[in-house]
């Protein structure tokens, strides 16, 4: 019986740790390219990085777990 609680609770784990992978954030397609404190910096970098032709578009987007707003481009 042990054995095979121990396969079950196996495949269980691994199954599920391919479903977190496999789910990507909206904006895995973008680049994580900056972290800031205050929004007004986020979107001054980001609004330099259309001037400069460093990218096309960006999105400053508020992690309450960490706190930040994470600049994707």
């Amino acid at each position: 019986m042990r054995k095979a609680r121990a396969v079950v609770c196996t495949t269980v784990t691994a199954l599920a740790m391919s479903l977190t992978i496999g789910a990507a954030p909206a904006q895995a397609a973008d680049r994580l390219v900056g972290v800031f404190k205050h929004y007004a910096d986020c979107e001054r970098v980001g609004h330099q990085g259309i001037t400069q032709d460093w990218w096309q578009d960006y999105s400053c987007v508020w992690e309450s777990r960490y706190r930040y707003f994470f600049l994707y481009a």
